[in-house]
């Protein structure tokens, strides 16, 4: 019976409906189970919102990432080998499998030195915002809590401003190990590979060690505040005590190469200044120094990131979408932030171009001149002469580039004969008129260009281009606290008498032109560095916008070549290198500067240039590439890898075919007129 009563009543008729509606108007419907509510006859069908699209296409993106996800952990490990096998062939066997069958095994010990930002850093002390942090890294990793709190990073990362140093109630150091620099993020390797291939010849943690430091700090100030030098003399001292006597081989890369250098003369200097180990330190210990990527000479890209936040890439993402990284969008003005960060790493000015005007060209000249930029796979050796259909030879013209411009305002400045240019002098110019003087906000984010004032910014532009001389004034003018302190630790030129004793300060040690190498004649040294890569050479630039808080120069990016193979793109003007390192910095000291017995390397110690001809991956399953010649893909260039494994299993340069040359960086160093 309850279930009758439940049951729903049928519809009524028409004529019922019609009965009903005069004696229906007005009433409630009554709750009583006996008279139940009337229900429409049609049901509104539901629209569709944005929320519901929203959570429809949240909820797709989802299912497939854990469908994937699954997926893959449930693949055998082999199978991505072997779809990579099916499409692209046999897969050739790793260096360290192939040198291990052919009887390689350990014998030297092996240093790694990481460069700039590659290195782990993790907090040990800070401020409230950064409660729950200890140990965790700040750098590296995931990098999880830019996101959750990116001013407290930002607060954490910058060094004092006066000092150089850490700010008070803060403590952010290195990460330890060989886990300091294996892998940047999570699937990301820096040396991982390279670590990988020497153990298969029977490497461990013991033979290899990874010489880990805050790479934001000056060099010498890491030894002042963690004693990284000293611990690094000690393990180098260790491992070739604990290996019969077999000296090391040590590895660094990027602005690493530039740490070593320093580390090279302090281990000899006396104290307190050095580290006590004699004039014959380096000979006892070290057998050879593979320099990864060097940056002997500095990189124009410096310049860039210190002078305006930004290179090629960051300019070209501004360009598209300048809202995102100028914008105040919950206070988050992001390459403000960035700038007052960076210029606070002392490490940055140790890559500010050395040797002014005499390496890099000046407004008429410079060594690349004559350089093509029509992409093409390297060969050995190769001249860069076209042949004709009969094997003639073609002269090539190709368009005039003033690479020695490092710095120019308009696209007009760049290309105009130095004749034409009226430059007006800026380093006398009277700064003023506050850009910053009404806004707090930008006052807190802001570095020195609220100093500057528009009649300093004005001068800047006005005096339209700059060379490897003239910027480093440039740098003083637009940032004199942080040149201030660059000052004590970095020095830019060439020596004139390396016998000088003013020369034996600190600030000269991680310049090539302004030190001698260690007395070493059987420790060798390698330059070692892609090739066929454009890689950012010089600049055009604009003045931005006239606001409170915006950074008042930048990349011109509307600035491109007239012609489709144009060395002029996007505002930079590109010539060969490794993507970061232009050729002519990474290759010059080894091809000529320490090349035989040279005021620069009096003991004659051997140098050897090993270049490596870029080919980017030919599918995305093979990764970055076995021949990137990439500033860090190289890392896993199996060719590079398998000199490295050869050298660290007694083979000498000349054992592993000398050098190895496909640009023209010993044409180009002839034409540099340096004294040796």
């Amino acid at each position: 019976m309850s279930f009758l009563r439940r049951r729903k009543p049928l519809p009524p008729s028409d004529g019922d409906e019609s009965d009903h509606d005069d004696n229906d108007k007005g009433k409630k419907p009554s709750s009583s189970s006996g008279s139940p509510s009337k229900e429409p006859t049609k049901r509104t069908k539901a629209k569709w919102s944005c929320v519901d699209s929203c959570c429809w296409l949240v909820g797709c993106v989802c299912s497939a990432w854990w469908l994937l996800l699954f997926l893959y952990n449930a693949m055998p490990a082999s199978f991505p080998q072997y779809v990579t096998e099916a499409i692209t062939g046999p897969l050739p066997d790793p260096p360290g499998v192939k040198l291990q069958k052919e009887g390689l095994r350990v014998k030297h010990p092996v240093v790694f030195v990481p460069g700039i930002v590659t290195g782990g850093l993790e907090l040990w002390e800070g401020h409230h915002c950064a409660e729950g942090l200890f140990r965790k890294r700040l750098w590296g990793g995931t990098f999880g809590d830019v996101y959750k709190r990116p001013l407290c990073w930002v607060e954490h990362m910058s060094l004092d401003n006066e000092t150089g140093l850490d700010k008070p109630g803060i403590r952010v150091r290195p990460v330890t190990g060989l886990v300091a620099a294996d892998y940047f993020v999570p699937g990301y390797f820096v040396w991982a590979v390279l670590i990988a291939n020497l153990a298969r010849i029977g490497y461990e943690e013991k033979t290899m060690y990874m010489a880990a430091y805050d790479w934001r700090l000056s060099f010498q100030n890491t030894e002042v505040r963690d004693q990284t030098l000293s611990r690094i003399k000690s393990n180098i001292e260790l491992m070739v005590a604990t290996n019969g006597g077999n000296r090391v081989v040590v590895i660094p890369h990027s602005m690493g190469v530039l740490y070593f250098l320093h580390f090279m003369k302090w281990v000899e200097a006396p104290p307190p200044m050095g580290g006590g180990g004699g004039p014959d330190w380096c000979e006892k210990h070290i057998k050879a120094v593979m320099n990864i990527g060097g940056p002997f000479l500095g990189v124009p890209k410096a310049v860039a990131g210190l002078f305006s936040s930004e290179a090629k890439d960051v300019a070209v993402a501004r360009a598209i979408a300048p809202d995102v990284l100028d914008s105040d969008f919950l206070g988050l003005q992001t390459l403000r932030h960035l700038m007052r960060m960076t210029r606070t790493w002392d490490s940055t000015m140790s890559m500010i171009p050395k040797g002014g005007d005499t390496i890099w060209g000046n407004l008429d000249w410079s060594p690349e001149d004559g350089i093509e930029c029509k992409a093409k796979k390297h060969k050995a050796n190769d001249t860069g002469v076209s042949k004709d259909s009969n094997g003639g030879n073609i002269e090539v013209q190709p368009e005039p580039i003033n690479y020695g411009r490092l710095v120019s305002f308009g696209k007009d400045v760049a290309e105009a004969p130095s004749s034409e240019i009226e430059q007006i002098e800026f380093r006398d110019a009277v700064k003023g008129n506050n850009i910053a003087h009404s806004n707090t906000s930008c006052r807190e984010i802001w570095t020195e260009y609220h100093e500057l004032g528009w009649g300093g910014i004005k001068a800047v532009a006005d005096y339209k281009v700059y060379t490897a001389s003239s910027v480093v004034d440039l740098l003083h003018f637009v940032a004199p606290r942080m040149m201030q302190r660059g000052n004590v630790h970095f020095s830019y030129g060439i020596a004139d008498n390396l016998d000088d004793p003013k020369y034996q300060h600190y600030k000269y040690w991680s310049n090539p032109l302004e030190t001698k190498l260690p007395n070493a004649p059987d420790m060798e040294i390698f330059s070692m560095y892609g090739v066929g890569i454009p890689t950012e050479r010089a600049y055009v630039y604009k003045l931005a916008p006239q606001a409170e808080c915006y950074i008042p120069f930048r990349i011109d990016t509307s600035a491109e070549g007239g012609e489709e193979n144009s060395c002029l793109k996007g505002g930079v003007y590109l010539a060969d290198g490794d993507e970061t390192v232009p050729v002519l910095s990474a290759g010059y000291m080894c091809a000529k500067g320490w090349r035989g017995k040279t005021r620069f390397n009096p003991a004659g110690s051997k140098t050897y240039v090993r270049e490596y001809s870029h080919s980017p991956p030919s599918t995305l399953l093979e990764g970055r590439g076995t021949q990137s010649g990439a500033h860090v893909d190289i890392m896993g260039n199996f060719a590079l890898i398998e000199d490295v494994i050869r050298i660290a299993a007694g083979a000498t340069g000349e054992e592993i075919g000398g050098d190895q040359v496909y640009s023209d960086i010993f044409k180009w160093s002839e034409k540099i007129k340096l004294k040796l």
